[in-house]
């Protein structure tokens, strides 16, 4: 299925993915900056869009914040609203437009995403997602680079 773009409560899917940042807090600079690394691979692999929702009234919205790439948007709440808040506005808005995959292990909003009209995946779905696209793309690469090298060591 396509989507025309897939929303990610950020701390949801850190708190569910350790392995970003071993050995420190889930809502960290670098375990930030390895889940963008990552989601922006999974564009690469598949082309949709990725915004990236944050909690940020707070003291995780320093200077130093994690900022959106060509691939991967992050927004961070105002003080007084919720990334909820914004991911249901944004399903709202773009539910028109097509298919809005939401990622959140919040079952309140995703009975809200889904009467919305969106669709919505826990983050341990939406972990093995990017795995297995990664995965599909090494695979790719590998087949290719064999091809190639067979290609070109073939006698003339």
């Amino acid at each position: 299925m396509s989507f025309v773009r897939i929303l990610v409560d950020g701390y949801s899917l850190l708190h569910n993915w350790p392995e970003l940042a071993p050995g420190r807090a889930p809502y960290c600079a670098e375990a930030r900056e390895q889940l963008v690394n990552y989601l922006t691979q999974y564009h690469d692999a598949t082309g949709t869009p990725i915004t990236v929702f944050f909690d940020g009234s707070g003291r995780h919205t320093s200077a130093c914040a994690t900022r959106s790439t060509a691939s991967v948007e992050i927004l961070y709440s105002r003080q007084g609203q919720t990334a909820d808040q914004l991911i249901e506005r944004t399903v709202y808005r773009m539910v028109p437009h097509g298919m809005v995959l939401v990622v959140t292990d919040d079952h309140a909003e995703r009975d809200t995403v889904v009467n919305l009209g969106g669709m919505t995946a826990s983050s341990l779905h939406f972990i093995s997602m990017i795995q297995q696209a990664l995965n599909d793309v090494n695979h790719d690469i590998k087949h290719y680079n064999r091809r190639e090298t067979r290609q070109f060591n073939r006698p003339r």
